[in-house]
């Protein structure tokens, strides 16, 4: 399962006590202070796709500064604790929506600092008391509720409503095995491939509504936010293929009107399972909507190298 977004209680460690000793026979306070609390930071892993592994984890707590010594030692700090996500998280602070990106010019940042150890009754010592007995507690560390939200960085977004051929163009691409059906399936979560070293990504099919919450397409549109070019996908079975391109349209102008504004490709897929007539009309149908249109077949060599050179 592809785990895009997680929602955490981030606790920061708490600081160590400060200790109350004394030399032997009370010859005078030798209380260390306590060690400080652990932070903890949320960092890029560049090996992670996605957020599965905070699948079911609710929370994360930084570790305790250790009490202070006798003979004055202070207590050690508690060890930092790094949270690590894929390239490209955003992190919303969910109380005051601050938002941070995670980007390789932006690799770490400190969530919750760890609290301040306690005072050893040494450090109470004075001219006036010489033999104080008080030592104080470590303060508990920071708290905070965040978001975690993953966009993909990928280069190309293969978009479409269901069953247009995304898939399976992508595994003809790249390496990608992305499953692929000869019906009306639509895919549960985004799939990468890399051609020419570009990352491509085939993301879940768009319905009607999508951008209300209606199917899986509005879990996913976050992901096209950052690529340089769409590639829109329609079925050369479509029985009216205007439609198809303005109902995928619609959806990203309601999520996002920035990102219907992108450089964009049409590509009329699987044009070998119509007659040659019947593609030349679609064609020229979606030629009223579409400027940069092109017919494609992943059984046509020729096509397919026509692709990889626009790309």
């Amino acid at each position: 399962m592809f785990v895009d977004e997680v929602k955490l209680k981030i606790i920061a460690g708490r600081g160590g006590n400060g200790r109350a000793s004394f030399f032997p026979n009370r010859k005078g306070p030798n209380g260390g202070d306590g060690g400080n609390g652990g932070s903890v930071y949320i960092g890029i892993d560049k090996q992670m796709s996605n957020l599965n592994k905070y699948s079911g984890v609710s929370q994360f707590v930084g570790n305790e500064g250790v009490l202070g010594g006798p003979n004055k030692r202070h207590g050690s700090h508690g060890e930092d604790l790094t949270i690590f996500v894929p390239v490209g998280t955003t992190v919303i602070d969910i109380e005051t929506k601050q938002k941070s990106e995670l980007t390789e010019q932006n690799p770490r940042i400190l969530i919750c600092r760890g609290g301040n150890g306690g005072r050893g009754n040494d450090s109470f010592k004075s001219a006036t008391n010489q033999t104080p007995k008080n030592a104080t507690p470590g303060l508990p560390g920071q708290v905070r509720g965040v978001h975690l939200i993953q966009k993909l960085i990928a280069d190309y977004g293969l978009i479409g409503i269901p069953n247009t051929g995304k898939s399976t163009l992508l595994n003809e691409l790249t390496a990608s095995k992305a499953i692929t059906a000869n019906y009306a399936f639509t895919t549960l979560e985004p799939n990468l491939g890399v051609y020419e070293k570009k990352v491509i990504a085939d993301i879940p099919g768009l319905i009607e509504g999508a951008s209300a919450g209606k199917g899986l397409g509005i879990k996913f549109l976050k992901h096209i936010e950052k690529v340089k070019l769409l590639i829109h996908c329609i079925s050369s079975e479509s029985k009216d293929v205007v439609k198809d391109f303005e109902t995928v349209m619609n959806e990203l102008i309601l999520y996002n009107s920035v990102v219907a504004k992108k450089d964009m490709i049409v590509l009329l897929t699987k044009i070998d399972l119509v007659s040659e007539e019947e593609a030349k009309e679609k064609l020229k149908e979606l030629k009223k909507v579409a400027a940069k249109l092109y017919p494609i077949s992943v059984v046509d060599p020729k096509s397919i190298e026509t692709l990889k050179k626009l790309l």
